[in-house]
């Protein structure tokens, strides 16, 4: 694939008509990720994703970019919301898989002595794994409430507190949600895993503030160093999994009655103002209002397992939401393109909003640092208010478990790099 670099940390893949690419491709990343990213299909998924009818401005890759289904996880592409298509591919499998961090008002130090049974006590309290169930067994009418409201159902539920859904994207739920158009088989994947984690890079980590760079920012968010904090990384689970693949088969359908090709059929989409895609929008919105209320419920289940462990009151752990963000979703959102406001169809594959002073959270790997940001405006103007979703991987899950093999899995490392915050 050919790339021409335009910056310090910008290439491009030059828009090829012979490929059916309607604008060209954008990729941030540094000489060392370039090198990775080279080595699987990402660049080529891109060029793919730039082939989609109504795209706008560039298909573009974030930092953590890698090979994913259809579009590579880390792409961004905005469609034209009265004039282009929706690609359930573009947005991925697990709906809204999110990140949420909790701050505390404990100091990592003062809990230091009693870490190992707080980490076994969340062990024991919190489902992971594949196929992992939470307590919540939802009926038809409680599936329905979630799927419409979201993190608010939550709330309602007692799980949390209203304040909570202030610092959530979205408020924690998406209108325009459809329950109806959510499968039976979905549903039935989802009904027992309200409050799970699930298995893959998902995860649950206490973790330290170790540096904060900008002291005025971290003031305003209530952050300061050596600070106890939790980060929770989970999104719609079986429920989210399964609306993708049922709609990844309506619009391959779909494709030859609309006059759509494309170069890969995981890109399968629809017209916006289609009934494929129509349907497909209103269900994964409520996929990805499973998500938000899954992350709120674990949320609460966190609370509980602190103040149990550590013996200490509500008022004196002061656990609360810094913010939480969404990756694997489509938003109907307005920007700037070629001097004139839009309305776009902004799909995020393995990215987030960075929206200017909104916090932007990206998890390190296991044991490294995460970090805390906030978004820019330049960001609006650039990559239509994005940013990566993580660290990325500079290999594949089954090449990074041989390369640890005989290695002691955890605990940050001297040589990663500058700490977070």
């Amino acid at each position: 694939m050919r790339l021409e670099r335009v910056g310090p940390y910008l290439w491009r893949i030059p828009q090829d008509a012979s490929r059916g690419m309607r604008v060209p491709g954008l990729v941030i990343a540094d000489d060392q990720l370039i090198e990775s990213i080279r080595s699987d299909a990402s660049l080529e998924q891109i060029a793919n994703g730039a082939t989609l009818p109504g795209i706008v401005r560039a298909a573009m890759a974030m930092p953590d970019l890698h090979q994913g289904y259809g579009l590579p996880v880390g792409g961004v592409v905005a469609t034209d919301a009265r004039h282009g298509v929706v690609s359930p591919g573009a947005i991925g499998f697990d709906i809204n898989c999110g990140v949420r961090l909790l701050a505390t008002s404990l100091s990592a130090s003062t809990v230091a002595d009693r870490m190992e049974s707080l980490v076994d006590a969340l062990y024991a309290a919190i489902p992971t794994g594949v196929g992992s169930r939470g307590e919540l067994t939802l009926d038809t009418r409680a599936l329905d409430h979630v799927l419409e409201r979201g993190a608010a159902w939550a709330v309602k539920a007692g799980y949390g507190d209203a304040d909570d859904l202030q610092r959530i994207e979205s408020g924690g739920g998406l209108e325009g949600a459809a329950p109806d158009g959510v499968s039976a088989h979905a549903r039935e994947r989802g009904r027992r895993q309200l409050g799970s984690l699930g298995s893959g890079n998902h995860f649950l980590e206490v973790q330290t503030v170790e540096v904060v760079y900008d002291e005025a920012a971290a003031r305003t968010l209530g952050i300061s160093e050596g600070q106890l904090m939790v980060m929770i990384h989970t999104g719609s689970r079986g429920l989210g999994h399964q609306v993708c693949t049922d709609y990844l088969a309506a619009t391959g359908k779909a494709l030859r009655r609309h006059g759509i090709s494309v170069p890969d059929r995981q890109l399968a989409c629809a017209p916006v103002d289609s009934d494929e895609a129509r349907a497909y929008l209103g269900a994964m919105r409520a996929a990805a209002n499973f998500a938000f209320a899954n992350r709120q419920v674990l949320a609460h289940s966190t609370r509980l397992v602190f103040e149990r462990s550590l013996h200490i009151a509500p008022r004196e752990l002061g656990m609360r939401v810094v913010y939480d963000v969404a990756h694997n979703i489509a938003k109907e959102e307005e920007h700037e393109v070629d001097g004139a406001r839009r309305r776009l169809v902004v799909h995020r594959k393995g990215a987030t909003r960075a929206f200017p002073g909104q916090p932007v959270l990206v998890p390190g790997d296991m044991g490294r640092y995460s970090y805390l940001l906030l978004g820019t405006e330049r960001a609006m103007h650039e990559t239509f208010g994005s940013t990566c979703h993580g660290a990325g991987r500079r290999l594949s899950r089954t090449a990074a478990v041989k390369a640890a093999r005989g290695r002691r899995i955890g605990g940050p490392s001297p040589d990663r790099g500058p700490p977070p915050i």
